[in-house]
């Protein structure tokens, strides 16, 4: 499997940008479509909406995304002692899901019908699957929270799904204390969504086929 988020090694370096950055927009697009559901969030964002509406209380208006931007290069100082090493999909990650989270949000109008809500946060995850495999395929280093994921394995011998489990319990019941939106939608996304990427990342595979430019560098 490891093998397969370098689906894009050999291919030119036009066509991993361009799934990059569409991978990283398309992550931005996925994580505001949910949080206008108002559904429950994806767990690390109900941390940056609940930081967002306490500094709102201090006077200080900040955006969901800026939040995020924020959190990301913190969690980024949090790899030097870890010994982790950014690519450029780390600090493109850091920055751009931010900017493409505040930007749909800013262009969708409030919703007052449950059923659009549910289209929204079904839409939403499903997209983040596909932006998840679209931004790492092409190998350009994880995003800032992955990398974390990662470091923290490294270094405690602890196992990927229990890493992952408690710091995303921790940063869940820290953005809950804080006002951040808990529901239906972030259950949604911890149950499904490893699945859907699982789908995709498959689907991928499949269409690269067996003799695709990837198969030089595995």
């Amino acid at each position: 499997m490891a093998a397969n988020f370098k689906l894009l090694g050999g291919h030119p370096l036009w066509i991993r940008l361009l799934s990059l950055y569409g991978g990283l927009a398309l992550f931005g697009l996925s994580a505001g479509l949910v949080i206008e559901s108002r559904l429950g969030n994806f767990p690390w964002d109900v941390l940056h909406e609940g930081v967002a509406l306490r500094l709102g209380d201090l006077d200080i208006p900040v955006s969901v995304g800026a939040v995020a931007i924020v959190a990301s290069f913190m969690i980024l100082l949090l790899w030097i002692p870890l010994r982790q090493r950014p690519g450029l999909g780390t600090v493109s990650n850091a920055v751009l899901v931010g900017v493409f989270m505040d930007i749909t949000m800013a262009i969708m109008p409030d919703q007052d019908s449950l059923a659009v809500c549910i289209a929204l946060l079904v839409s939403g995850i499903v997209l983040n699957g596909i932006a998840t495999v679209l931004y790492i395929i092409p190998d350009f280093g994880p995003g800032p929270r992955d990398g974390l994921m990662t470091g923290l394995v490294e270094r405690t011998g602890k196992p990927v799904w229990a890493m992952r489990l408690s710091v995303e319990i921790t940063v869940l019941i820290a953005g809950i204390l804080l006002g951040g939106t808990f529901g239906v939608g972030t259950i949604a996304y911890a149950v499904g969504i490893g699945y859907i990427t699982q789908y995709f990342l498959g689907l991928a595979t499949r269409l690269r086929g067996p003799n695709g430019p990837a198969n030089a560098t595995e």
